[in-house]
């Protein structure tokens, strides 16, 4: 198998269909075998519905992962590189706003480039809001000072890359996935691509403001331990101001003889003393929460069904 096309799909029941139509007249006289690898993130319509049709006609290769529930994309983009036979391996979205043409280009990169790894696309031309793009800037601008590992803000998971590359990926079991960061931690040599994104065939984005937010979180922690830094940072400052507040108030009262201030500066310490110990507590626990879930050593995801035209099944 030359090319495996890994598409995770969350309430996507009208995409599917023409995703694989737009697959098949993409790659018509291409030259090559290819198949699709559709994972059901436990939507809740008619997809996984509309997948087993897919499978069942198998108008081109194709295997089906049904999720128990919602797991997430990254969860979902794990398990299609799991069941992945190709030499090259491609991911891309159900929704049309990534044109599988471009992926065909991607195939011809590395096939005309031997020390190419991974193909990646990014957006010449966004078409978010400028809220949404500001907050973007923001988020790759500090985890790039925070993190050893440098991610490019552009680049999007829409990419291609070799067996390889794949494999790398896999071997790492971390719950808490995030990958743009771990593209970026294994390295290879990475060739990127401008695209364009489409407008959705149908429905809507399953990426609310809340989820980029608690991605964001995800990608900083798993990549970076200097924030915990900063809460050391943090109590070492406030140290070092509370020693020299507390001489400034005993030469007043010692030299000049006024009033050691009162209420008004009692409470607002106070007050910003509990502000740093609740903010260094919470970047503390975000820590030890990730690391709790992982020690649990529980799955990525549960597949409920899985369909393959291979011979051999594979159970999870």
């Amino acid at each position: 198998m030359k090319l495996s096309l890994v598409v995770p799909c969350y309430n996507e029941a009208e995409n599917v269909v023409p995703f694989q139509n737009a697959v098949m007249q993409a790659f018509d006289g291409c030259g090559y075998d290819y198949e699709i690898i559709f994972v059901d993130d436990g939507s809740k319509d008619a997809t996984f519905h509309n997948l087993k049709k897919i499978f069942e006609a198998q108008a081109c290769p194709v295997k089906v992962v049904s999720f128990s529930r919602n797991f997430g994309k990254e969860a979902g983009l794990y398990a299609g590189l799991s069941r992945a036979s190709g030499d090259y391996i491609s991911l891309i979205d159900a929704d049309l706003q990534q044109r599988p043409e471009i992926v065909r280009d991607m195939v011809d990169i590395l096939e005309s480039e031997p020390d190419t790894d991974i193909v990646a696309a990014y957006q010449d031309r966004r078409g978010e809001g400028k809220v949404l793009s500001f907050f973007k800037k923001c988020f790759y601008s500090l985890i790039n000072r925070l993190s050893d590992i440098p991610l490019r803000q552009d680049a999007s998971d829409f990419r291609t890359f070799r067996k390889s590359v794949a494999q790398s990926i896999l071997s790492l079991g971390e719950n808490h996935r995030f990958s743009k960061g771990i593209f970026s931690w294994v390295g290879y040599n990475t060739h990127y691509i401008p695209y364009t994104a489409c407008k959705r065939a149908a429905g809507t984005t399953k990426w609310s403001f809340r989820k980029l937010v608690n991605y964001a979180i995800d990608g900083i922690i798993g990549f970076s331990t200097r924030p915990l830094r900063l809460s050391a940072y943090l109590g070492i400052f406030t140290a070092f101001a509370a020693i020299v507040y507390l001489i400034i108030v005993v030469l007043q009262k010692i030299i000049v003889g006024i009033d050691v201030p009162g209420y008004a500066s009692i409470i607002v310490l106070i007050l910003l003393l509990g502000a740093m110990q609740l903010l260094c507590i919470g970047i503390i626990g975000e820590y030890v929460g990730k690391i709790f879930e992982q020690s649990k050593n529980r799955p990525i995801y549960l597949a409920k069904e899985i369909l393959s035209y291979e011979k051999e099944n594979r159970e999870d």
